[in-house]
């Protein structure tokens, strides 16, 4: 029998980040009514471009600092937080910079000054984020996630209000962007008198090299999975134009993104709880068990609405992106079982390996959107199931099956 008190605080948690995730993907889908009802596909490609770039770039502060600050022995903690305090002023105003170069380069390429604008808007976020994320980890670390859930859900629910009312009134697609620098302010404060922290500057600092040797397969993990939700927006309109990437965008945020909303939430909820388990394989097997039944329920569910939620939501003339809609919520089920195999890894020191695993998926996703295009997006979405399920399944069940392998028949 199942120790109830084992799984309860995980259960907790990944119910907290859930209700996080969908929280902030429902206010995302009022965004998405509002443009729909007030903006033409054209502009709405143009500001999805923008989002892109800079979730892609924004991928690269998920760069395995947090996560050693949760993992870190409690003799070690004073001084592996002054170093990733460091590292994350670093990190996240060459970010800055970096960004700012990348819009001035669009501009250059594309003579768009309203584009660098846009880009150059969402890069101000990077201003606010050093000064809480050491905040943010140790909140994590000591089992606060039910609180650093809300801060969040908090800060997108807020960005994505001001959004669709910004899309109300001024309709373009400066509405989609301004909110979200507005709304890095809230997380800060929040963070920051959630679990206030100050370096103890009477201890070393920890040496930098575990950090990078960690943090390296943690960042390209997340460059390549922000690349592999980001970058076949860029492809489809790169061949497929402005409106029929804004088509896509309606149909990404209204199907794999909320679906895809409930395994990020089982990633944030399931580190802390392997780090923290005695028995981290019996962990596993029941966050797994219990994730899985409840998220594809929640999943299967989804794509059957579509059809019925879509016309209502978008309004005449967008129905025919409900069948999209349903096809990308499915892909969500497989990126469950792989979210459990890529945390269990990342908990056992081995990062590099979910590293491989998710360039190659996200290969074969882009490659699946490049050749699918010219059929239409119907198509894309059915190849995007098909490349997902079959890769995603194939690297998660040899991850896993240390951690089954080891299950023996126990009287209920």
């Amino acid at each position: 029998m199942i120790a109830a008190p084992r799984l309860g605080p995980f259960a907790r948690h990944l119910m907290a980040y859930c209700l996080s995730e969908v929280a902030a993907k429902a206010s995302r889908l009022l965004v998405v009514v509002a443009v729909a009802r007030t903006m033409d596909a054209a502009a709405i490609g143009v500001a999805a471009a923008a989002l892109a770039a800079a979730d892609i770039l924004k991928a690269l502060t998920e760069n395995g600092v947090g996560q050693r600050i949760i993992a870190a022995r409690e003799e070690d903690l004073a001084a592996t937080t002054r170093t990733a305090s460091r590292i994350f002023w670093a990190w996240c105003l060459g970010l800055f910079g970096l960004q700012m170069i990348v819009g001035a380069v669009v501009w250059q390429i594309s003579g768009d000054v309203f584009l660098f604008l846009l880009i150059a808007f969402l890069a101000g976020e990077y201003l606010f984020m050093p000064a809480g994320l050491v905040q943010c980890a140790l909140a994590m670390r000591d089992g606060k996630l039910q609180q650093t859930a809300a801060i969040a859900a908090g800060q997108v629910v807020g960005a994505n209000a001001l959004s669709a009312a910004l899309a109300l009134l001024f309709p373009g697609p400066l509405a989609l962007i301004l909110p979200r620098l507005m709304a890095a302010p809230i997380w800060l404060v929040a963070m920051r008198r959630l679990h206030p922290w100050s370096p103890d500057r009477t201890v070393q600092p920890a040496p930098v090299k575990p950090f990078l040797r960690y943090g390296w397969a943690v960042l390209g993990v997340e460059v390549v999975k922000a690349a592999r939700l980001q970058a076949d927006k860029l492809v489809i309109g790169a061949l497929m134009g402005a409106e029929v990437l804004g088509l896509y965008f309606l149909a990404f945020n209204a199907g794999l993104g909320l679906a895809n909303s409930f395994a990020q939430a089982f990633s944030v909820a399931l580190f802390p709880h392997l780090c923290t388990a005695t028995d981290r394989d019996a962990a596993l097997r029941n966050a797994l068990g219990l994730s899985t039944a409840v998220i594809s329920a929640a999943v299967i569910l989804q794509a059957l609405a579509a059809p019925y939620y879509v016309p209502v939501l978008f309004g005449a003339g967008w129905d025919g992106i409900a069948d999209v809609v349903s096809i990308l919520c499915l892909a969500a089920i497989p990126g469950v079982i792989w979210s459990a195999a890529a945390q269990y890894l990342r908990a056992q020191d081995r990062p590099q390996v979910e590293f491989a695993v998710t360039a190659a998926i996200t290969f074969a996703l882009i490659a699946n959107t490049a050749l699918l295009a010219p059929y239409g997006l119907t198509a894309v979405a059915w190849g995007y199931l098909a490349i997902a399920t079959i890769t995603q399944l194939a690297a998660a069940l040899p991850a896993l099956a240390p951690a089954f392998r080891k299950l023996q028949p126990k009287a209920i």
